[in-house]
């Protein structure tokens, strides 16, 4: 039993990650179909301002350094924000409709940003220390589960609370939810398109900055950090259905759990290969994910 619980656990920390990688490729993709293969370098861009945050906490205020965390998550998320806002009314915005313009222009500026990564803070991977309250784990049972996974859970879980709250309760939120659900009645409504996609692309953009913060915690950070999460972050939107948050959830949450029950038995590859049969196959059967919009929309 503690073996299940403990795999269970690791599941859901996985999951977690995950989540918190796709949220903002869920929102970009979802609402303006575009496939943004720069999502995993304004990933890298939020665990680098960790990193920055770090430094300038140890050389000014070293005393201070237990809280360097709580100043990181905001700076990571406006930083990331403030390059997607940039980044959409430079270029994305040019590119609608045109997805394969899109996706090399989108991947000429992921080799771009990681070039500029390298440049200016080096090749090699650099260390971000965790504040020293994240170090150890509760016991339970003869079972530890980290104080660094079980902060990562919360965090996710607080992220989409206050990204629901957004959408369903705010004028912004429900203008963007209008968007995605019927962009030419939202438009005819008066709902200005342009400027809802600007800001999703800046939320979205924000939330992948938060990513990075997080992913800091797990290991050394390097300028291709997000590349190793970008195929996962796909698979967990497209799994999850397009325009649902709680589709992305469940994808998210879903594929941590066989991944990890799968690694136990069998290996890392093998499971990784089972992971994309069973997503095909859960396709073929079901195109539009696990969940689907309801529209009006004729076809």
């Amino acid at each position: 039993m503690s073996v299940v619980i403990t795999q269970v656990f690791n599941g859901f920390s996985l999951g977690s990650i995950l989540l918190f990688v796709a949220i903002g490729l869920a929102i970009t993709f979802g609402l303006m179909g575009v496939i943004n293969m720069a999502h995993g370098e304004l990933i890298m861009v939020g665990a680098y301002m960790t990193y920055v945050v770090q430094q300038i906490f140890a050389k000014y205020a070293p005393q201070s350094m237990g809280y360097y965390f709580f100043v990181a998550i905001p700076v990571a998320f406006f930083v990331s924000a403030l390059l997607g806002w940039g980044l959409e009314k430079i270029l994305i915005r040019h590119l609608y409709h045109r997805p394969l313009d899109s996706l090399l222009a989108t991947w000429g500026v992921s080799l771009i940003l990681q070039q500029l990564a390298r440049t200016i803070f080096g090749a090699p991977n650099v260390a971000v220390l965790p504040p020293g309250w994240l170090d150890g784990g509760i016991r339970i049972a003869g079972m530890v589960f980290p104080y660094k996974r079980l902060f990562i859970l919360a965090f996710v879980i607080l992220s989409i609370f206050v990204l629901n709250l957004y959408l369903n309760k705010t004028p912004a939120g429900r203008r963007m939810r209008a968007v995605t659900l019927n962009r030419d009645m939202a438009s005819c409504l008066g709902i200005s398109t342009r400027k809802v996609d600007a800001y999703a692309f800046a939320i979205g953009s924000g939330f992948a900055g938060l990513a990075g913060c997080a992913l800091t915690l797990l290991g050394p950070i390097g300028p291709t950090i997000g590349t190793y999460y970008i195929v996962d972050a796909f698979m967990v939107v497209i799994l999850g259905g397009i325009g649902k948050l709680i589709g992305t959830v469940l994808g998210a949450f879903g594929i941590g759990l066989v991944s990890t029950l799968m690694e136990y038995s069998t290996s890392a590859t093998m499971a990784k290969v089972i992971i994309f049969a069973l997503i095909i196959a859960f396709l073929q059967w079901k195109p539009s994910g696990l969940v689907s919009v309801r529209t009006r929309s004729l076809d």
